[in-house]
């Protein structure tokens, strides 16, 4: 989850960038071990300095050490100048030459997070949990992540080739694709036998608004009388915490949606419903998989907690940090981990995740079985909970159900594509049906 503050700028970072002057008062205030620590900080500088084979500029060395030092606390918290910040921008913007995905790093390898809808990495089948070895035949390892990304940017319609290895294939397969302008749509919506499916991509700045939108239109397709809801948030990513509270709002009538935590006892934020909803009580359905993270969580949770929605799917991501992103200068910002969020019944998501109220495996996906979900905490040095969590939940993906039997070449035959949606759209005809018996009795004649 990603908070920005005021000066306007996913992964869904689009919304705001804090401007906080950076001022010596805490060094100041710093004890003799810390000045020590400085010492010996600035005695390896200028060693590097004045000694390296190589003549190295100031600039290089502390961007260096300041990498070091975020890369210490958690895999969130990240420091951008220059192409960097042009990046950061770039991303937060939802618009910018490249393929559409979302990547971490792992023992110097680009592992897959999960790939954007409607992008040419989607379109082109790679999935989560695979790994990025190459790009153009050039091999990625000891490439930082920023420079791997930057080397899948560049102008829309020139051609790239990534080499993927995918856990539970033998050999390493290339994938040919062509940059696109990436214009994430946060918010697509269709009718689905009369119900209303809303597929949420991201949190950015207009999340919100089109959510309600979507509410709108589907009503009006339906002439009022949607059977109900599924809110898609499968392989969402994420984005600004302001988003997913005003998601959550448009389907509660009041309440808390999720808090804040930080550093200090005391440092809690809490965001409530306003009375409304939109969905005018009629069930609604949650689709979440392992690539729903941050944001698409808290909604998760809020709507979950309230006993609002089922969640249907698979186990989340697991992200219940949230990042301040701090401009620092002209150029440069800093992101910092800076508080841990709960939902309403005071749950941490964080390397835990969402646990679906229904399990429902995604058959469609003919490597299901055979490919690992990358979560938060797979992540090296991911942040703690502060409530435990338990390792058989960590390990619940890998359990057998015996009633999700149908292969994906059994499914094709039978013309569906999506399972897991499939299953939600006739899951919530079987919850509607009492309530439209209902309302065809008591209905004016």
């Amino acid at each position: 989850m990603t908070r920005l503050a005021k000066f306007l700028p996913p992964l869904a970072l689009v919304g705001a960038l804090a401007l906080v002057p950076m001022t010596t008062s805490t060094l100041a205030a710093a004890d003799v071990d810390t000045y020590k620590e400085l010492e010996t900080f600035m005695s390896v500088f200028e060693r590097v300095r004045a000694n390296y084979v190589d003549k190295v500029d100031d600039h290089t060395l502390i961007k260096g050490a300041i990498d070091g030092m975020l890369a210490a606390l958690d895999p969130h918290s990240s420091y951008a100048d220059g192409a960097d910040f042009t990046q950061l921008k770039t991303t937060t913007d939802g618009n910018y030459g490249g393929l559409g995905l979302t990547v971490s790093s792992e023992d110097g390898a680009v592992k897959v997070i999960t790939p954007t809808e409607d992008t040419p990495a989607y379109r082109a089948g790679i999935k989560a949990g695979d790994y990025i070895t190459h790009i153009n035949g050039e091999f990625l390892y000891g490439f930082s992540l920023d420079e791997a990304v930057e080397k899948m940017r560049g102008v829309p319609g020139s051609k790239i080739k990534l080499t993927i290895v995918r856990p539970g294939r033998d050999k390493p397969f290339d994938v040919a694709l062509t940059r696109e302008r990436i214009q994430l749509k946060p918010v697509k919506w269709e009718v689905k036998d009369g119900v209303g499916v809303i597929n949420i991509n991201s949190f950015s700045a207009q999340t919100g608004a089109m959510t309600r939108e979507a509410l709108m239109s589907i009503d009006k397709a339906t002439g009022g009388r949607p059977v109900g809801y599924i809110v898609d948030l499968r392989s969402n990513p994420g984005g600004l915490l302001d988003q997913a509270v005003d998601v959550s709002d448009a389907f509660l009538e009041q309440g808390e949606v999720v808090s804040e935590r930080g550093r200090e006892k005391g440092d809690i934020d809490r965001f409530f419903a306003k009375p409304g909803d939109l969905a005018h009580g009629l069930p609604i359905i949650v689709l979440v998989d392992a690539g729903s993270a941050s944001a698409a969580e808290i909604v998760a949770g809020a709507l979950q907690d309230h006993r609002r929605a089922l969640v249907m799917g698979e186990r989340s991501f697991g992200k219940g940090s949230v990042q301040t992103v701090l401009q620092t200068g002209p150029q440069t910002a800093l992101r910092l981990t800076t508080a841990r969020y709960y939902t309403p019944s005071g749950r941490s998501v964080q390397g835990g995740g969402i646990e679906p109220d229904i399990l429902v495996p995604q058959l469609s996906d003919p490597d299901y079985k055979d490919r690992p979900r990358l979560r938060e905490a797979d992540l090296r040095r991911h942040l703690i909970s502060q409530a435990q969590v338990k390792d058989d939940l960590l390990e619940s993906d890998d359990r057998p159900d015996p009633r999700f039997t149908a292969t994906a070449a059994e499914l094709e035959k039978k013309g569906v594509k999506d399972y897991q949606l499939d299953y939600a759209v006739k899951t919530l005809k079987r919850l509607a049906a009492p309530v439209q018996q209902v309302a065809a009795r008591t209905r004016p004649r």
